[in-house]
């Protein structure tokens, strides 16, 4: 017998895509609140006429209220939205596309939020906290967790909480900086999550990318060798996966590597390596700090990346992590990459 949502996607059609509209729309009050009518509909993408009208239906529902700061989620609102949330899942098939997800890439586990963090910056806020939430079941008594740099690891450090402070965690930065944004460095990261969950972090001031005298010299200091040995018995790593071209660009990558990461058609890049679509591994930089094959130990290793836009980079780098790894990204991300 067809399931009540066949009925209905059949039937009526219409229907569902308002409810679609409206979940939409508590969703994005929930993660702004409290927030105001223009900046809602510039996050949604919807005109302020047409958006004036949802917000007045939700009122008289009473499930958001507006105030002087703007727009929030009433009691109602907030229940409804968690009971929508299995429903909202279920009909766009994200529980269906996270299984083949996860048995297409040969990975742990697959996790997808709604969206793309190409088009909303709203949802690169919701893949942190998938990841909050993920990493919270996953800790457990005492826990080394190295971190990388990049923007979703600094959304990743906005959503975690005191809720993790029952935990005895330490930060520690997986590798040296690459110039990048301070607030987008390891080590600032590192200290943001330590502050959020009342744990504590370790400062790795090295270059990320070295010659091999300086690499040989900075690991005799028994500083950076205190480090790198908490690093390398990390119970998690959490990291990014970036566009191979916009990392090399962000390393300020010297011309001859630049045209042998060109000319192999990396597309992927993670812990210093250059991946092409193969997942093939066409270019190393000489790195201090985690290597691609120190993962095989860590019990748990999160790869955090979202947007349709690094779809291939994901799925080159998914052919060479290790098995034990748990993606989360979206769905604008997970439909090109089951697509091809």
């Amino acid at each position: 017998m067809q399931s009540f949502l066949d009925i209905q996607k059949r039937l009526l059609p219409d229907l569902l895509e308002v409810m679609q509209k409206r979940y939409a729309i508590l969703r994005y009050i929930g993660i702004m609140q409290p927030v105001g009518r223009r900046s809602l509909a510039a996050s949604l993408g919807y005109t302020e006429r047409i958006l004036r009208a949802e917000v007045e239906f939700l009122k008289d529902q009473n499930l958001i209220a507006a105030g002087v700061a703007g727009m929030s989620l009433t009691h109602e609102g907030r229940n409804l939205l968690e009971d929508l949330e299995g429903l909202m899942r279920e009909l766009k098939g994200i529980d269906v596309m996270e299984m083949e997800l996860k048995h297409r890439l040969g990975i742990r586990n697959a996790i997808i939020v709604p969206g793309d963090s190409d088009q909303s910056p709203m949802v690169k806020a919701e893949i942190g906290r998938a990841t909050a939430i993920c990493m919270k079941k996953l800790l457990n008594g005492k826990n080394i967790i190295a971190v990388t740099g990049g923007s979703t690891m600094a959304a990743v450090a906005e959503e975690l909480g005191p809720d993790l402070s029952n935990e005895e965690i330490m930060f520690v930065p997986a590798r040296g900086g690459i110039g990048e944004d301070v607030q987008n460095q390891a080590n600032t990261i590192c200290a943001i999550m330590a502050a959020k969950t009342h744990g504590r972090h370790r400062v790795f001031y090295v270059p990320d990318q070295v010659s091999m005298e300086i690499y040989e010299s900075f690991i005799k200091e028994p500083i950076v060798h205190e480090v790198l040995g908490l690093i390398k018995s990390a119970c998690m790593v959490l990291h990014g996966i970036g566009d191979a071209k916009t990392m090399a660009e962000r390393r300020k990558t010297a011309a001859a590597d630049m045209e042998k990461i060109l000319s192999h058609k990396a597309v992927a890049e993670a812990f210093g390596y250059y991946f092409n679509s193969h997942g093939e591994i066409v270019h190393k930089v000489l790195t201090i700090g985690l290597q691609l094959n120190d993962l095989i130990h860590v019990p748990d290793v999160l790869a955090v990346a979202g947007g349709s836009s690094k779809a291939k980079a994901i799925r080159a780098y998914m052919k060479q992590a290790p098995p034990q790894t748990i993606l989360v990204t979206d769905e604008g991300a997970a439909k090109l990459i089951l697509k091809n």
